[in-house]
């Protein structure tokens, strides 16, 4: 015999009622696991990334917020490459002249190596 759509739909709420209370029920596990690492470790909401929300001028980006530093600023790395005359140069975006013409009078990359 084959089933209707209407035992098919049955059986589908069926299915979803007792999926819903195997997820109660794990949630509840999941939680109490949860509050026991909170309580050895001593975590605090905001290490969670949980609490109080910020207002809406905490939450504003720090580039809109006035004295604030550029945002995604970084600090500048340490030079890689060295001359005599004291240029340096990190290694990263297009080479400096002082660079190629060291390179063109037979310096090698090693030899400006800081």
């Amino acid at each position: 015999m084959t089933k209707t759509y209407l035992q098919v739909q049955k059986q589908i709420a069926q299915l979803q009622k007792e999926a819903d209370t195997l997820r109660k029920k794990e949630a509840a596990g999941v939680l109490a696991r949860i509050k026991e690492a909170i309580a050895v470790y001593g975590f605090t909401a905001e290490e969670l990334g949980v609490g109080v929300r910020k207002t809406r001028a905490a939450a504003a980006p720090a580039a809109k917020r006035k004295g604030a530093k550029k945002a995604g600023a970084k600090a500048a790395s340490a030079p890689r490459f060295k001359d005599d005359q004291g240029n340096v140069w990190g290694g990263r975006g297009p080479r400096p002249a002082w660079f190629k013409a060291a390179l063109e009078s037979g310096k090698t990359p090693a030899d400006l190596a800081a």
